[in-house]
């Protein structure tokens, strides 16, 4: 494989992407909540959406409407981000209509990524978390290889059709010439418990999907998250879940942090 040119952030510390290669097992909502949670133990956390075709964060963090300032610092035109929960936070949604869609070819949303990073002003961030679009195309590869990345983390659901897209996202990082590490599996929706019967636990998508995973990629499953439906109306708010008051879960989100630090 051919040698990139980095693009060096000097003012970042460690970089974490979260991927699946499945859309809807709730990358976003990890990326978003454990960028939180980074915040809230005093970490200088950034959080970039790369689903150049899909932006989800700026809905769910509540900055829909922020239009980023551009000031020109020695001679580059260059971007502040907007800040929410203690993260800044970077989007191509911030540029597009929120009923618009982008046409572009793989080339042109690449560039446009490529962008973000190197056009935001980040100042000191100890943690910047990348939430990456479904797939292994294009945005990802030139990610992983321009970016110095840390680590990454893998979201699944219990059921075999994403534990087969997340195994293809995973084989991406360990290809040569990329040797990201995988940080761990956190496996999402993993089981519903209805408010009238709280010691019930239902298994709609199945069951132990996120220990095989792991399993097979010789790392950790960090976490298992609950099908609540108060995490979806917090996203929809744009609040995260711990300004929602959903400690059981906000406790899930702050021990992936923990391991992640670790």
């Amino acid at each position: 494989m051919a040698l990139f040119e980095k693009i060096e952030l000097p003012t970042v510390k460690h970089i974490i992407v979260v991927a699946s290669g499945k859309g809807g097992v709730g990358k976003s909502t990890v990326s978003a909540n454990v960028a939180a949670a980074l915040a809230r133990k005093g970490f200088k956390t950034a959080l970039v959406d790369a689903d150049i075709f899909g932006p989800s964060i700026p809905k769910m963090l509540g900055v829909e409407d922020y239009a980023p300032e551009v000031v020109n610092k020695e001679g580059k035109d260059m971007m502040y981000p907007a800040e929410k929960h203690g993260i800044k936070i970077m989007s191509i949604g911030f540029f597009i209509a929120r009923n618009q869609g982008l046409i572009w070819r793989g080339p042109m949303a690449s560039g446009a990524l490529q962008q973000l990073f190197e056009n935001t002003i980040w100042g000191d961030i100890d943690y910047m978390v990348i939430d990456f679009p479904p797939g292994t195309s294009d945005i990802q590869l030139t990610t992983v290889q321009k970016l110095r990345i840390s680590g990454a983390l893998i979201v699944t659901t219990p059921q075999e059709i994403a534990l087969n897209d997340a195994r293809k996202a995973a084989n991406m990082f360990s290809n040569k010439g990329i040797s990201v590490p995988i940080l761990g599996v956190v496996e999402n929706m993993s089981w519903f418990t209805p408010k009238s019967h709280p010691d019930e636990k239902y298994y709609l998508f199945g069951r132990g999907g996120g220990a095989l995973l792991a399993q097979e990629l010789n790392t950790r499953l960090l976490a298992f998250i609950p099908l609540v439906a108060e995490v979806g109306e917090a996203a929809d708010k744009g609040i995260n879940v711990f300004a929602q008051n959903l400690m059981a879960i906000g406790e899930i989100f702050e021990q992936i942090a923990d391991s992640i630090i670790h």
